[in-house]
């Protein structure tokens, strides 16, 4: 497949070496549509950067996610909030950094919190306009009743309130009695709207989950079509445990992993065409990514972050940046890579931007990424600094330009599974205080601090001027908000 890789006019020391230039399209060809714009963010759970053929996927085929790109762009500098699923997901729904909102770690079946109904989401921002707006999937932003979509901004709900994982079959707990393994992980619940209507999830079931939510999606669409909608599609897989239906079981030379990827793949496919068929498509923005990056203690039940370094749950670009394509023909520039540092903070805003609604009136940290996605001349990324905080809130990493600086920490990298159980725990480490050039080094193999100490020094001053705002792990700055509770 050939994209345009287009390249900044800019010299190099102003753009920091990440290129974008012109293409032919005009700013305003969206405005000659009448109706709203309809937005779909498809949102794949541990799906790994290289996990895409427009990325480099290996042992599969995705001829419909190829297809997309080639119709629409590719961001190769994409980033999620946090390497974990819940304050991933906070950071999409909110335009936040998930310390910001108070989310730190991932919700659980016995958490009694969630995210603040007080917070506006992306549905709460297009209910102002007018949107139908639904949420098929994995929401894992708290599941008491006050914390669910419903209660988020969305009219329609269906799917899972956390991970897949988080049942009676976890791999921790199936050598136990079924008695004790449901006071560590009670079953699994199934919900339409705020109504649980399967109490207890079975393999069997999530057979079938990814089909499901497609054909809610498609419907969703259809009942929709002649007025603007938001369709939220946070896909439960790839997370283990991986489960596909019999239309892909078995298909790929990857195993199950590449067969589940595959099902996304036609999940893809079938939104489009439907699209295609109501004569919508061309007024339809499709964003399609992930909340993280590999889960590698899962090893052949994982996908691969190559070329970047580790994987879920670490600091390093593995971790937090995905795979990320753009699809809205006649107003996004086709077969286009887009090597500019954006995110999913940066949908609400852009969003609402394209919506013509109102911004939250509480700080967010996303921007509006417009022009990057219609492919404006000498577009650039707004993000003079883009900033990573842990579930711990501290912040441990922070990237201008081609240069990323990470602050001392611990961190594992995983010792890989098979078959659908994890490794044996993982080989520690120890960073020192590390700058990378992700331009050159994009594995972030060699540390230059010693080789640019301005730049860490630089570096070192936002970061100050970031905590002077969210602080750091314990010491709480300002700009924090508190989680929502029961």
């Amino acid at each position: 497949m050939m994209f345009l890789i287009l390249r900044s006019c800019l010299p190099a020391v102003v753009a920091f070496g990440l290129a974008f230039c012109s293409v032919a399209v005009s700013e305003d060809s969206s405005s000659k549509k009448d109706a709203s714009p309809n937005f779909i963010v498809i949102f794949c759970d541990d799906m790994g950067y290289a996990d895409i053929g427009p990325f480099g996927a290996e042992g599969y085929q995705t001829p419909h996610l190829d297809q997309m790109a080639a119709e629409g762009m590719k961001f190769t500098d994409f980033y999620v909030g946090r390497s974990f699923c819940s304050p991933s997901r906070a950071a999409l729904m909110t335009g936040c950094i998930p310390t910001r909102v108070g989310v730190g770690g991932n919700f659980g079946p016995h958490s009694k919190n969630g995210l603040n109904p007080e917070e506006e989401t992306i549905a709460d921002i297009l209910k102002t306009k007018g949107y139908a707006t639904a949420c098929f999937g994995k929401w894992h932003l708290g599941h008491q009743p006050a914390f669910l979509p419903p209660n988020q901004g969305f009219d329609e709900y269906f799917g899972l309130p956390y991970s897949n994982d988080m049942w009676p079959f976890h791999p921790g707990v199936r050598h136990l009695p079924l008695e004790e393994r449901l006071k560590k992980w009670p079953n699994l619940p199934l919900y339409n709207g705020l109504e649980v209507v399967n109490e207890a999830v079975q393999p069997e079931d999530q057979v079938q989950l990814t089909t499901q939510l497609t054909e809610r999606a498609v419907d969703f669409i259809q009942r929709n079509h002649a007025n603007p909608f938001f369709l939220y599609l946070p896909n439960p897989q790839p997370h283990v445990p991986l489960f596909v239906s019999d239309k892909y079981e078995g298909k790929t030379p990857r195993g199950l992993y590449g067969d589940v990827i595959s099902e996304i793949d036609w999940q893809v496919g079938r939104i489009i065409e439907t699209l295609q068929e109501l004569n919508i498509d061309e007024n339809t923005l499709i964003v399609f990514t992930s909340d993280n990056g590999p889960w590698l203690s899962y090893g052949d039940h994982a996908g691969s972050a190559k070329p970047l370094r580790e994987g879920k749950g670490s600091n390093f670009e593995g971790g937090f940046r995905v795979s990320c394509l753009m699809r809205w023909p006649g107003v996004i520039p086709a077969g286009v890579v887009c090597k500019e540092v954006a995110g999913t903070i940066d949908l609400l805003p852009t969003i609402a931007n394209f919506a013509e609604a109102t911004l939250p009136e509480r700080k967010i940290d996303g921007h509006d990424i417009s022009k990057l996605i219609r492919g404006s001349e000498n577009a650039q990324s707004p993000h003079e600094v883009f900033y990573h905080y842990d579930g711990k809130n501290r912040l441990v990493a922070l990237r201008k330009g081609k240069w990323k600086l990470m602050f001392p920490q611990k961190y594992g990298t995983p010792i890989p599974g098979k078959g659908g159980l994890p490794g044996g725990g993982s080989k520690p480490h120890q960073l020192e205080l590390s700058l990378f050039d992700l331009e050159s080094d994009i594995g972030e193999t060699t540390n230059l601090a010693e080789q640019h100490p301005d730049v860490v020094e630089e570096l070192q001053m936002h970061a100050e001027e970031m905590r002077k705002d969210l602080g750091d792990g314990e010491e709480s700055g300002p700009g924090r908000r508190p989680l929502g509770q029961l």
